[in-house]
């Protein structure tokens, strides 16, 4: 259950800026240990690594305190949030959006080493101006929070985009992601009170502009959506999606409202390998690698070419076709030290 929204704005933002604090007071120390600590260990795979992770975590907390603070400026100066959804307003937590997200970036690329290679076709720039004036609806392979962040980011900073994300609801627990998702054209859905029409309702309601939409992979969520398809009498889609072991079965009640909603949209297709193994905060601890490389590949399906007008079942399926274009690239994309997906014993991918 997720705690009321006051609540949220009178306990978890404040506690963000207390730890953040005490954090910036106590770092000496913890460097100090963690230093003390890889001499001690004498590993080389480590290399710093907790000092490197330190440094990543004030420069995160940092970032959340003073998003947090320029939101609420925001908010006095709308007068009290009253003028909080109009343009002028709008514009500037997108500008604090994607400020916070170029701070988290870069402190990765410099504290851990990471790199970003993105293989997409070549545009003039004639090309280039003309797909960036129209809209666009991006469905991504989620393997955990790093990957949606870089995503959001290249939206954001590259492309100059304004995405509007469908998140779990859970993500609302992060104080400075709470505050700016909903002040932006944003959908928090909880998957476990909120029936399939309400959810596409709530993609349609933003497929004007959407952006990004999915959920992270993880084996357990890869083995329910299988079982869900074989639940509903599916089992052609459930077959060809345990052939798919990189991805989770696509929600295609969601993409496809997104799709239909908006016709000018050209569909881009993300695949990426790299951050497979990093989806809980002991994950980045124990998985995040120096000189980490992810490697992301684009598709861009031009609106004329999306199959609107066909019927749901050759959507599906056209869906499903793409959807293994992706699982194939990232089978044979995967950085050496990526990993491989984690099936639960006795599941077999193909």
């Amino acid at each position: 259950m997720l705690p009321p929204r006051l609540l949220r704005r009178v306990v978890l933002a404040p506690l963000v800026i207390a730890v953040a604090v005490a954090l910036v007071l106590l770092s000496p120390l913890i460097a100090l240990l963690a230093v003390t600590v890889s001499l001690v260990r004498r590993s080389p795979s480590g290399r710093m690594r907790g000092v490197r992770l330190l440094l990543f975590a004030l420069a995160w907390l940092t970032a959340e305190t003073a998003t947090l603070f320029m939101c609420l400026g925001l908010w006095l100066v709308s007068g009290f949030g009253g003028r909080m959804h109009t343009e002028p307003f709008q514009s500037r937590h997108y500008a604090i959006m994607r400020w916070f997200l170029d701070v988290i970036y870069n402190t990765a690329t410099g504290t851990f080493g990471l790199r970003v290679e993105v293989d997409e076709p070549e545009l003039t720039a004639d090309e280039q101006a003309a797909r960036l004036a129209r809209p666009v609806i991006v469905l991504s392979r989620h393997a955990g929070p790093g990957d949606s962040l870089l995503l959001v980011h290249h939206l954001l900073s590259v492309y100059g985009r304004r995405p509007r994300v469908v998140m779990k609801a859970t993500m609302q627990l992060d104080p400075s992601l709470d505050v700016v998702g909903n002040r932006l054209p944003n959908v928090f859905v909880r998957h476990g009170r909120a029936g399939a029409g309400i959810f596409s309702e709530q993609i349609e309601r933003l497929a004007g502009g959407l952006d990004q939409l999915g959920a992270n992979w993880t084996p357990g969520r890869w083995r329910r959506g299988i079982r869900r398809l074989e639940e509903h009498g599916r089992g052609d889609l459930a077959t060809r999606a345990r052939d798919m072991p990189n991805l989770l079965p696509p929600r295609t009640g969601g993409a496809l409202s997104a799709i239909a909603a908006c016709p000018r949209a050209d569909v881009i297709f993300v695949a990426h390998a790299g951050l497979d193994r990093i989806v809980t905060v002991g994950d980045v601890w124990r998985n995040l690698r120096v000189d980490q490389r992810v490697n992301a590949k684009w598709w861009r399906v031009p609106a004329a070419e999306v199959p609107r007008s066909a019927d749901y079942a050759a959507q599906e399926r056209w869906l499903y076709d793409w959807w293994q274009r992706i699982d194939a690239w990232i089978s044979q994309n995967r950085p050496d030290d990526a990993g491989s997906p984690a099936l639960a014993p006795g599941q077999v991918g193909g």
